[in-house]
């Protein structure tokens, strides 16, 4: 099962120092039956796109609460054993997708580190100050928050890491 690690740069930093993203319990995104349902698809590559961004919002909450991480999502794309992520429930959308590990992982075996590009600095740090009342149900932090999300996420290998931190 592939899961999608939420942080921030200092939390990867971190993580990198390490070797392994932890501690447990880890919270992640993944493919869930919740998370099918309220995506409304069978395309597996468009519920893992569905999960990727459930995590890239979660990293917003994260910079939400870190006011001094430099204001770019970061999330930590690692393949595990469907045993090793349980369900973490809740009834707020936020929790769609969510999961458990209930061990670190070592970073060495993650299959892509996923992060905002330069161009999205400004969208993210008003989309991390606006979440909160975002998922509150406010339209127009809403709209911010939808901002930062037009933003791909670039695509990079865990041996780039090092560049990413610089």
């Amino acid at each position: 099962m592939r899961v999608y690690v939420p942080l921030t740069l200092p939390a990867l930093a971190e993580a990198h120092e390490a070797g392994e993203l932890g501690p447990a319990p880890l919270r992640a995104y993944a493919v869930t039956p919740e998370l099918r349902e309220w995506y409304v698809s069978d395309d597996i590559e468009e519920l893992e796109y569905a999960a990727l961004n459930r995590a890239a919002v979660a990293s917003l909450r994260l910079l939400s609460a870190d006011p001094a991480a430099p204001r770019t999502r970061v999330v930590v794309a690692v393949d595990v054993e469907d045993k090793a992520a349980a369900a973490d429930p809740g009834s707020d959308e936020a929790a769609l997708g969510r999961v458990a590990l209930a061990a670190p992982v070592r970073l060495a075996v993650a299959a892509a580190v996923h992060l905002d590009a330069d161009d999205a600095r400004e969208d993210v740090t008003a989309a991390a100050a606006a979440v909160d009342a975002a998922e509150g149900g406010d339209g127009a932090a809403r709209y911010v928050v939808d901002a930062a999300e037009d933003h791909e996420l670039l695509w990079f290998g865990v041996q780039e890491i090092p560049g990413l931190l610089k």
